[in-house]
């Protein structure tokens, strides 16, 4: 790809979209479940600290995902114009799309920390923390924030490289900081090497320090390799609100839909409070498991906005067609591998982490109802990046509004009271059944609409 000039040609409006999906996919793919596996290490990690720590750190989990979540909106907003600019072959527009969404990015993420630093422990209170887990809590969300901004960057940046047209970086850029965490957490975790042992915040700092190492990775491809820097234009306040409005157009409700799923996580954190420490940590241990098969789903959903945007843009519709159908086939199956692997998996995975008995069976449950409706998570994803790369953010928000409140929430409620802690968990499975096969529905019709607004102008 030409560094120089005013176009650049589109990826992946021409080939086989199988290869493209299978290209895309898999490098995501490797890069999330790097990203879980050292996760799920650091829980390893965490589990052998103690079981009010794995508890601490489960409470941090739908503040970091709802971070993440309205982070990730701003780049979803940014990476739908950048895949149209390069399906018409626009690369001055790529480059200033691509600055504009990484201040936005930062201003965002910089206000998020400071105000973190004095609100955090409020927000664990709410979710129903208390004690010594609300103190443990409080000072690893402290530390976590430092790293926030950069991490916040680099979560962006991987998106934004994909819609450009490289499938491949970002793996790398995802990769770097799990790897960095798994090497240096013991030696903060546990005081190896005649460090101090910091427990929990030792797990905080080594985040920090896997952001660092994302953020510079990604700043290597921004500035020097692709060189899209775009400050000196006379005019850049100008164009810097035209860009803003127009990624914030999409990644306003774009943030907002997927804010639902930590809305969820912490609706199920809140309801699992009322039955103990134990289960809230059993969750905690459970879910990180369980995201290292689900994350799957999410890796193929992340080739749709590239495709879609690619290819709608180009008005080959054919393509964004079989690229959906693709994408939706390659979740259900995946999703049935899954819950096979966790169903007789499950019991080991869990003992790996913690052998608390109390905390293994509540874990084991979660594994055996969840993971059954990982692929229909995966129709919900794919479906949602679809619509906002068709830039008709709207639908996917009604959707994940109704997701959380219609469906979900009131199905919670209800196995909450009649079935404990594993109705909270049959609610989730239930939701991501219905909503996934409405998803698929709703976006077909979509697509058929716009397709034929399009042909008839």
């Amino acid at each position: 790809m030409s560094r120089s000039g005013s176009s650049s040609p589109a990826t992946y409006t021409e080939g086989a979209i199988r290869d493209h999906v299978a290209k895309l996919s898999s490098v995501m793919i490797l890069g999330f479940l790097a990203m879980t596996v050292g996760q799920l290490i650091e829980i390893f990690y965490i589990g052998k600290v103690g079981k009010a720590e794995l508890a601490a750190v489960t409470f941090m989990f739908p503040i970091s995902m709802s971070l993440n979540a309205l982070t990730r909106g701003i780049g979803i907003g940014a990476a739908t114009l950048i895949a149209q600019s390069m399906g018409a072959g626009d690369r001055e527009q790529t480059a200033m799309t691509v600055t504009h969404c990484y201040i936005l990015v930062l201003i965002f993420t910089m206000a998020v920390a400071l105000v973190g630093q004095f609100g955090a422990s409020y927000l664990f209170i709410l979710l129903g923390a208390s004690d010594q887990v609300l103190v443990l809590a409080t000072h690893y969300a402290k530390i976590w924030l430092i790293g926030f901004p950069m991490m916040g960057l680099a979560m962006v940046s991987n998106g934004l490289i994909r819609s450009f047209g490289n499938p491949t970086f970002p793996g790398f850029i995802m990769t770097i900081a799990p790897v960095v965490q798994v090497i240096v957490g013991p030696f903060l975790i546990f005081g190896w090497a005649g460090l101090p042992m910091l427990g929990l915040e030792g797990a905080a700092w080594a985040f920090v320090l896997g952001a660092i190492a994302q953020v510079l990775l990604a700043a290597y491809w921004y500035f020097l390799r692709e060189r899209l820097f775009r400050l000196s234009s006379g005019r850049f306040l100008a164009s810097f609100n035209k860009s803003a409005v127009g990624i914030l157009q999409v990644g306003i409700p774009a943030s907002a839909s997927n804010m639902i799923q930590p809305l969820s996580m912490g609706v199920v954190t809140w309801l699992l409070a009322g039955f103990g420490t134990t289960v809230v940590a059993a969750f905690g241990v459970a879910s990180r498991i369980e995201s290292v098969v689900g994350m799957v789903v999410i890796g193929i959903s992340t080739s749709v906005v590239p495709l879609v945007g690619q290819n709608w843009g180009a008005r080959k519709f054919e393509r964004v067609h079989e690229a959906l159908n693709t994408c939706y086939a390659a979740c259900l199956i995946w999703g049935l591998l899954a819950a096979t692997i966790m169903w007789f998996g499950a019991g080991y995975f869990v003992n790996f982490v913690n052998d608390d008995p109390g905390l293994v069976d509540v874990a084991v449950n979660f594994l055996h109802i969840i993971p059954l409706s990982i692929g229909f998570m995966g129709l919900i994803v794919v479906s949602t990046h679809a619509f906002n790369a068709l830039r008709r953010p709207m639908p996917a928000l009604f959707l994940s509004v109704a997701r959380l409140l219609i469906v979900y929430i009131p199905l919670a409620l209800l196995g909450s009271h009649f079935f404990g802690y594993i109705g909270v968990f049959a609610a989730t499975a239930i939701t991501n059944v219905l909503v996934g096969i409405v998803a698929v529905v709703w976006n077909r019709r979509t697509l058929s609409r716009e397709q034929q607004l399009l042909s008839e102008a």
